[in-house]
């Protein structure tokens, strides 16, 4: 059976009534509280409190803080009045009973109300996501269709260019051949002049036969091979060199020979080989843009900023596939785990993030103090108020002017010190 919590220490105004109830050693939580407009009930076994209120109250603004082995009421009541006393006395238990269904069935369709209001909510958030995504993804395509057209018309202007420097080319070398043609027909002419000098009569009476051309001395043309163009060298032919690689082998003495260790090592070594061919043969479908692990990085970031975490976990896991070594990564998806409550994976990416911030230099003390907040803040949220207060006072140490960690650890150690005076 129960036992019924009878000590309370109350006080009111005309707007407010001030409750304090004392847990006798017992550990509370939200979960354990129920309050609608006339119920109030905590249930802490084996302990009990149940109190049908005097009037109703305002339990949506109403409040309840749980600290130093005490539950702290803060209760609005909806008209201002006095009341003669906390809870409804003198009643017959058939109006108990029936405030105290009411008040559950309230409470039920109120829980209901609100899963269907964050579902809808949940719903429009997903469909804008997707819209925004979309708009960004076409943005980002024109952008590179844009690029690819600039490239595009770049070369078409290169090569149009080079075409009129060759056409340029070989109207000159045209011009210097012609040059050179003209030259060789005027020393041809030139030689057939002194021969003929040579051979002609010395006094007009005498008369001799010109000589003629022996075999030896054929007439000489323009087209000889002297004129002809001088040819270039036949191009190199193409050919294969095959390169072939001595074995390993490690060159250790019998006595000391560590063959299973040296196996192992080559057996890793063709696996992780096997592995990263894997992963590459199944990125070879994404863009060329997915392929960037900072592009990713940036679309997680909107992601994160837009509300849809589950998409920023998906582009940070992609990024880490293609670079593991940026530590901003493992920090902005510990921020996504801690949104979606997934605590022992933000505490992984964190101290990962802290393993790869590494040697602390001030550039990135900004990041180191982000990776101990958010581990901290994880640690706390699975009650292990210790560890959560340690990485903490760690980002105090870094930044020590830092109000709101400083805050923040104190609430920790105020929580630390209750739960050690409960037990």
């Amino acid at each position: 059976m129960p036992l019924w919590l009878r000590e309370h220490r109350w006080h009111q105004t005309p707007t407010a009534v001030f409750l304090s109830l004392p847990l006798r050693g017992a550990r509370a939580t939200p979960a354990n509280i129920f309050c609608s407009e006339r119920y109030l009930k905590v249930s802490i076994p084996p302990f009990l409190f149940e109190a049908i209120l005097y009037a109703p109250i305002d339990d949506t603004n109403s409040t309840a803080k749980i600290g130093n082995g005490n539950i702290f009421f803060t209760l609005y009541k909806k008209e201002p009045a006095m009341w003669d006393s906390l809870t409804l006395e003198n009643a017959d238990k058939e109006k108990l009973q029936y405030l105290r269904e009411n008040a559950v069935l309230k409470a039920q369709q109120k829980a209901k109300e609100e899963t269907e209001a964050k579902k809808t909510t949940k719903e429009e958030h997903k469909k804008y996501a997707l819209e925004a995504t979309m708009k960004l993804e076409e943005a980002e395509r024109k952008r590179i269709e844009d690029l690819k057209e600039k490239e595009r018309q770049k070369v078409t202007e290169e090569l149009e260019l080079w075409k009129n420097q060759q056409k340029d080319a070989d109207k000159y070398k045209s011009i210097q051949k012609e040059g050179e043609l003209h030259q060789e027909i005027g020393q041809l002419k030139e030689r057939k002049n002194e021969k003929m000098t040579k051979t002609r009569i010395p006094n007009e009476g005498t008369s001799k036969s010109r000589p003629k051309p022996t075999k030896g001395h054929a007439s000489c043309s323009i087209f000889s091979p002297n004129v002809k163009e001088e040819q270039l060298p036949a191009p190199r032919s193409a050919a294969t060199i095959k390169v072939n690689f001595t074995p390993r082998v490690f060159p250790t003495a019998l006595r000391e020979s560590r063959v299973a260790e040296e196996e192992e090592w080559l057996h890793k070594q063709a696996e992780a080989r096997r592995t990263i061919s894997a992963d590459l043969s199944e990125l070879e479908d994404l863009k060329e843009e997915e392929k960037n692990p900072d592009w990713l990085k940036d679309k997680g970031n909107k992601m994160f900023a837009m509300g849809n975490y589950l998409a920023a976990v998906n582009a940070y896991n992609l990024a880490v596939r293609l670079n593991n070594k940026l530590p901003l990564l493992y920090l902005n998806r510990a921020a996504c785990h801690l949104k979606l409550r997934n605590l022992h994976k933000a505490i992984e990416d964190s101290s990962k993030a802290l393993e790869l911030l590494t040697p602390p230099v001030p550039d990135n003390e900004g990041a180191r103090v982000k990776a101990y907040v958010r581990r901290g803040t994880a640690f706390c949220q699975l009650e292990l108020y210790t560890e959560g207060l340690q990485d903490y006072e760690a980002a105090l140490k870094i930044d020590p002017k830092n109000k709101n960690i400083e805050k923040d650890a104190e609430k920790i150690r105020h929580l630390i010190q209750g739960t050690m005076q409960g037990s």
